[in-house]
């Protein structure tokens, strides 16, 4: 199973609480996640312990120029901001090296999969 990996523990409590419903990953990621795919969603460092926050199902992979994403799918990757300023340092401090408008990111819709209980 492949999993969509958070690295800052920041983020599990907005997971947790559905506020985070989308990731934004730099390049084309269309070759790793698919729409209808199963994922874990999970929380740790890149080569430290992951913990697990919920099963999540892909509903939707887009690949467009950062400048395209809007400020809705700003918002719902970091509740905090809405501005491509905000997601263009982000990006930066996660990966280490300058982000442009220009550059190609993946947007990663997803939605909390929950195990029906028996009656």
């Amino acid at each position: 199973m492949f999993a969509l990996n958070f690295y800052s523990s920041v983020f599990a409590q907005a997971l947790r609480e559905g506020r985070k419903t989308l990731t934004i990953r730099l390049g084309d990621k269309r070759g790793k996640y698919q729409d209808g795919q199963l994922v874990w969603v999970t929380v740790g460092s890149q080569f430290g312990t992951k913990q697990q926050i919920f099963t999540a199902m892909i509903d939707r992979v887009e690949v467009k120029p950062l400048r395209d994403v809007s400020p809705r799918e700003i918002e719902r990757e970091n509740p905090a901001t809405r501005e491509h300023a905000d997601l263009i340092d982000f990006l930066s401090k996660i990966y280490g090296r300058s982000i442009a408008m220009d550059d190609v990111v993946t947007v990663i819709h997803f939605t909390r999969v929950v195990e029906a209980k028996d009656a």
